[in-house]
């Protein structure tokens, strides 16, 4: 295999793994297996803010203001997520196929790497929303458990 096929097919399963990696956070508990119901994604919303809450100690005011934040993010999340499952197959049918087509490869990278960065500037625009009705005590504790749950996920 030329250098630039290595590179082209490198690239793209990273572009992939980062699509999985961002896809995890809209898939609600089913833990990417099939169509997400929207009452299963609100459930889960609900018990993943009631823990939030008591976490950063939020006040009421902070939870009205909390709740459409992040149950918007989530909505404009979700239909980016069959997006990245129809990207894998067709990443799964380019490699199966007898002659490997460099540039088809190449235009699902870009079409990946534009999805990641649409999805990141849609959980960027959530963090700063949330992070303006927090103060920073609770910033600093939001921040230390993630710190944490990352440390768990990866230590």
């Amino acid at each position: 295999m030329n250098k630039f096929r290595r590179i082209t097919l490198a690239t793209l399963a990273g572009g992939i793994a980062a699509a999985v990696g961002f896809q995890a956070l809209a898939q609600g508990r089913r833990h990417g297996h099939g169509p997400i119901d929207p009452a299963e994604l609100d459930k889960h919303l609900e018990r993943m803010l009631k823990h939030l809450y008591v976490e950063i100690d939020a006040t009421e005011a902070q939870k009205q203001q909390l709740e459409p934040i992040v149950k918007q993010a989530a909505k404009d999340l979700l239909p980016m997520r069959e997006r990245v499952h129809a990207a894998r197959r067709e990443a799964i049918e380019l490699l199966a196929q007898e002659r490997i087509d460099p540039a088809a490869l190449e235009a699902l990278r870009a079409q990946q790497i534009g999805l990641a960065d649409q999805v990141s500037r849609r959980l960027t625009r959530a963090i700063a929303e949330a992070a303006e009705v927090l103060t920073p005590a609770q910033r600093k504790e939001l921040a230390a458990h993630f710190a944490r749950r990352h440390g768990r996920w990866h230590g």
